[in-house]
Formats: structure tokens, C-alpha cells, sequence
């Protein structure tokens, strides 16, 4: 039996907690590694003045409670891998907590 419900990339969380349960630093590091991968867009990278502003995607920075996170998509892997290899190898060589999961959309808000 085959289904037709396609499979949504996974998404990978990066922590800014170390495995020993410091917090990472510098503060704005979920903005500069997510800034780094600002150009991996689906459709390819933008030309012309503006082009890399605002986030990929595939790699975007949030807080889990007060942990700075980023969000990468694997679909970035696909898309460009050294850019996947990149933000992985930046949390292992950091000591930094990866763990799987999904963000989910936050909920409308009520007027």
C-alpha cells in the first residue's frame, strides 16, 4: 500500500546550550549563523541591492524558553550541502545540544 502524503524535511534545532549546560555565547550568535546562511533560498540566491536580507528558510533564528535556537531545515542538505555540513560541524565543534523536531506555526492571535 503506497500513500501519496508527501514527507516533510525534518528540522533539526541547535541549541545555544552546551552539552554541560552553559549557555552559549556571543548573545547574537543564532542571528550571525542564520545571517551566514541568508542567501540558500529555494529558487536560488536573489541578485541586486536586498538580495541577502532577511533570513533563509532553511536555517532561522528563534528562543526555546530562554535558549537562543536555530532552526535548520534538512532541506538545506539537498539544496546546498557544505551549507548543511556547516551549520552541523558549527554545533559540534561548539559543543552545542542538536535535537530533532518540528516548529510548529504559532497560533492565530485573538483580536
Amino acid at each position: 500500500m503506497t500513500t501519496n502524503i508527501p514527507i516533510k524535511p525534518r528540522e533539526v534545532f541547535i541549541q545555544g546550550i552546551t552539552s554541560d549546560g552553559r549557555t552559549f555565547r556571543p548573545s547574537d550568535w543564532a542571528e550571525r549563523l542564520a545571517g551566514a546562511m541568508s542567501c540558500f533560498r529555494p529558487g536560488g540566491q536573489t541578485g541586486g541591492l536586498g538580495g541577502a536580507i532577511g533570513y533563509s528558510p532553511y536555517c532561522i533564528p528563534t528562543s526555546l524558553g530562554k535558549a537562543k535556537c536555530v532552526v535548520v531545515n534538512e532541506a538545506l542538505k539537498d539544496l546546498e550541502p557544505m551549507a548543511w555540513d556547516f551549520v552541523m560541524n558549527f554545533a559540534r565543534d561548539n559543543d552545542l545540544q542538536v535535537i530533532e523536531a518540528c516548529l510548529l506555526p504559532d497560533p492565530p492571535r485573538k483580536a
